[in-house]
């Protein structure tokens, strides 16, 4: 496995996940951190944009994937995101961390997250 990787940091999504009604009804901010882990050597070599993955664009199918249909669990959101990136060939590992920022906990807090690792099958 390589240790060559593209990262995206701090995407913003608002969407309507979560348990409560209010957080289906209102919707509410979500960050998202992705790390792909690839081999960049020949796109290194050949400078064609062909042989990585174009992180704009996967910077977009992130951000649709987070938005798209409303779940419970950050769980499933996370899980959902490693399928999208993983569908690229080049894609040999993803981590993805989905923080849930205004998360309706009681008690004062800085960050909540889920962080999932998942390798091509």
């Amino acid at each position: 496995m390589t240790s060559d990787s593209i990262t995206l940091t701090g995407l913003r999504v608002t969407a309507h996940h979560g348990v409560y009604d209010f957080e289906r009804e209102n919707g509410q901010d979500f960050v998202i951190d992705v790390t792909v882990w690839l081999d960049l050597r020949a796109a290194a070599h050949s400078d064609d944009l062909a042989g990585t993955i174009h992180y704009g664009e996967l910077a977009v199918e992130v951000t649709d994937a987070a938005r798209g249909n409303p779940v419970d669990l950050i769980e499933t959101v996370a899980e959902r995101i490693a399928a999208v990136v993983l569908a690229h060939e080049q894609a040999e590992r993803v981590q993805v961390t989905v923080h849930k920022p205004n998360a309706p906990i009681s008690v004062p807090f800085a960050d909540v997250a889920v962080q999932i690792t998942r390798t091509r099958a």
